[in-house]
């Protein structure tokens, strides 16, 4: 009898210890989520995300492509505004934490910042969604997704629940669903902060998801939700069997010729946040934005994507996805398989993958350019708009004056 009540005291000691810490580590993750963009940690959080937040990691296989240097000086100077600025002033303005310059898939310009290094793995916010397309693009072409018409509940059921119910995954890569959602990170109480917020606690990606509702017509009007790219990434997991990091691995980590593995945050029950929590090296980012400049193929000259979806992927081809001062868009940005397409359209044909505080892969393909770079824009909740148009502005100057 003593024996057994020692044991069940022990028992309950176990499970109080147990609460106790889960209980620490989701208060230590909440108070890390309501301070990770203050600017006194914030270069510090975000080449150190896999710290703080849960995540799985990606391997690197396969041979590494090395990319050749080729150095050569970009320009000291650029037009913005209708004055002349300096671009090592817009470096320091948008605390820039690296940049890599690729012409002809050659290193010309690299150079690291804040405490950043070629080794950093830093987080590429919504970047990732960009990746997330080419995971579609995989598994169309396996035929693990039969077309793009395809409802996501076909894959999905239980997302009849949501405001998803019956949109097509074309109108959710299009980030057209219809769901209503608030993407202002400067406002305490928007959905995407609540999101955050609710994550630190443990709630799940997918149910969180599940509780969102529609707003409009599916397909009608370009909403940013960032939840659309989490929908596409729980269809992929769904018709291909594997999650999203495995999924990667087989079909682009271990084929891109990727020099270090990457990582994606998770919630507490594995599942990756697509919308925003890959992380990587500059370089690999770079390598990435080169596979879609090469229309999908690699550097051994593989045909890993169709030509076919890259063409598609940064080709707005509805009214409510075009650039410039469009009423069926919540911004002057372009949209077409989560990149954006430049408010400005010039005969190059430049597109980017976005992510907030300053993270960009911008491919020019009349140029032969690629530019990675990334921030730790603190001033990114006032001034979003004008450093992200700017910024392509200096990307479209640097391509325009390489050799």
């Amino acid at each position: 009898m003593k024996r057994a009540l020692t044991l069940i005291l022990l028992l309950v000691c176990l499970i109080a210890i147990g609460v106790s810490i889960r209980f620490h580590t989701e208060i230590n993750r909440f108070y890390h989520v309501l301070t990770l963009f203050d600017p006194d940690v914030i270069q510090h959080n975000f080449r150190n995300m896999g710290t703080i937040f849960a995540s799985r990691n990606v391997p690197r296989s396969g041979d590494i492509y090395t990319l050749p240097e080729q150095a050569q000086p970009l320009p000291d100077n650029y037009q913005w505004n209708n004055e002349q600025r300096e671009l090592e002033d817009w470096l320091d303005r948008t605390e820039t934490t690296g940049m890599i310059v690729l012409k002809d898939g050659k290193i010309v310009f690299q150079e690291y910042y804040r405490g950043n290094n070629e080794n950093s793995r830093t987080i590429s916010w919504s970047v990732a969604k960009s990746v997330v397309s080419a995971l579609t693009g995989f598994a169309l072409q396996d035929g693990a997704i039969k077309t793009l018409e395809d409802p996501v509940t076909d894959y999905v059921p239980e997302l009849k629940a949501s405001g998803y119910d019956n949109v097509r995954l074309k109108d959710v890569l299009q980030m057209s669903s219809g769901v209503g959602f608030n993407e202002d990170y400067g406002d305490f109480h928007s959905d995407i902060n609540r999101m955050g917020r609710t994550m630190a606690l443990g709630t799940s990606i997918d149910d969180f998801v599940i509780s969102l509702k529609n707003a409009r017509e599916p397909g009608t009007y370009n909403h940013y939700v960032s939840m659309d790219t989490q929908v596409v990434a729980m269809v992929i997991t769904r018709a291909t069997g594997k999650n999203l990091s495995e999924y990667m691995e087989e079909k682009l980590w271990s084929r891109l010729g990727a020099e270090s593995d990457v990582y994606w945050l998770t919630d507490d029950g594995g599942v990756e946040l697509a919308f925003g929590g890959l992380n990587s090296t500059l370089r690999d980012y770079a390598r990435f934005g080169q596979l879609y400049l090469n229309l999908g193929k690699n550097w051994q000259g593989k045909q890993l994507l169709p030509e076919s979806w890259i063409k598609a992927s940064v080709t707005p081809d509805a009214p409510h996805l075009m650039p410039g001062d469009n009423p069926a868009s919540g911004s002057r940005f372009g949209y077409a398989y989560q990149w954006w397409l430049p408010e400005e359209t010039t005969d190059e044909g430049d597109y980017l993958a976005v992510g907030i505080y300053g993270q960009f892969i911008y491919v020019n393909p009349k140029h032969r350019v690629v530019i990675a770079k990334s921030s730790a824009y603190s001033d990114y909740n006032n001034s979003s708009e004008a450093m992200e148009t700017e910024s392509i502005a200096v990307f479209r100057h640097i391509a325009r004056n390489l050799k």
